[in-house]
């Protein structure tokens, strides 16, 4: 399937596996990580509200992706859960909240994705995993790289205030954080 715009029918869908339980009240890390805008972007020193979705990859139209990919719960629906931040994108930032997406591919990779979909946000890049590390972040092994599970942060100020793990259809992400925003500020 080339089309990543939407998801197949009947993929599995990830279970709560308790991976991301430890993540409300953490503090963002000191980290500089590499954006698609160009710049290096330390969130730790970002403030107000600040949306960081995590995400396996992204495919690659022509490329293909890694074996058994639609089997691993949660890990097809990159593009579709990028779409529909940016669509949400105004209402979001109308709230007062920053968003960024995060994978671990580097730079160059992910700028594909942004120009595609025209992204009105950046990527951060988390190449060396030291972001994941910091904050123990699920991940799971495709291809033989290391990827992150499908989760949203949302920090005030640094400090991690609500955490969407499982997310599943990855599309319903943005929704999920815009409702939660609207009840919290």
């Amino acid at each position: 399937m080339s089309n990543y715009n939407t998801t197949p029918d009947n993929l599995p869908i990830p279970k709560d596996d308790g991976a991301a339980e430890h993540l409300k009240g953490l503090s963002l890390p000191s980290l500089a990580l590499m954006s698609t805008q160009g710049t290096s972007i330390d969130v730790s020193q970002l403030t107000g509200w600040v949306v960081i979705y995590g995400y396996p990859m992204t495919g690659v139209p022509g490329v293909a992706l890694p074996p058994g990919w639609d089997q691993i719960p949660g890990a097809r629906g990159c593009t579709p859960q990028s779409n529909a931040y940016k669509q949400a994108h105004p209402a979001l930032k109308a709230l007062g909240a920053q968003v960024f997406g995060l994978s671990t591919q580097d730079t160059d990779y992910q700028q594909e994705m942004v120009e595609r979909l025209q992204l009105p946000f950046a990527v951060l890049s988390d190449n060396h995993l030291q972001f994941q590390q910091h904050l123990q972040l699920p991940t799971f092994v495709a291809d033989g790289k290391i990827l992150l599970k499908r989760l949203t942060l949302v920090a005030q100020d640094s400090v991690i205030q609500a955490v969407h793990y499982p997310i599943f259809p990855s599309d319903a992400d943005a929704a999920w954080v815009l409702n939660y925003l609207q009840t919290v500020t």
